[in-house]
């Protein structure tokens, strides 16, 4: 992913239904591409980002250390043709070269398309719980 793709970005994010401005896009990019253990990948088609996805490295102390998939998204133009699958492959390659040997994702409830898309992956629901979120004032 580079700087030239977060107008795309920013259009998939909103396909998914959430609205970020370019300006917090960038930001974030600039986070996520700063980051040790993050990689945020496009895949593009006639010159146009039509799906990204960002997975990242979790150590942890109550899950094995894993990768985690935080992102994906693919234009709703173009799913079914085999992008979300060949950047879910790359996330999995990317695990492995990291020495991970797990990979996982969150996906909210109601995206039951997005659930059959992991099965067929291999992906199993193994926890349900809920996300919980405190905005701190800076």
């Amino acid at each position: 992913m580079a700087v030239a793709d977060l107008p795309a970005v920013q259009a998939l994010l909103s396909q998914l239904g959430y609205e970020v401005a370019i300006g917090e896009v960038e930001r974030r990019y600039r986070v996520v591409s700063n980051a040790e253990n993050h990689a945020a990948m496009v895949a593009v088609q006639d010159g146009r980002a039509t799906a990204f996805l960002h997975v990242f490295a979790r150590p942890a102390f109550e899950k094995p250390p894993e990768a985690v998939v935080q992102a994906l998204v693919v234009d709703s133009a173009c799913r079914g043709e085999g992008i979300g699958k060949a950047l879910m492959a790359a996330a999995e390659a990317w695990a492995l070269q990291c020495g991970f040997v797990s990979i996982a994702l969150s996906s909210a409830a109601a995206r039951s398309e997005a659930h059959a898309f992991y099965r067929a992956l291999g992906y199993e629901r193994t926890a349900t719980s809920y996300l919980m979120r405190k905005h701190l004032q800076v």
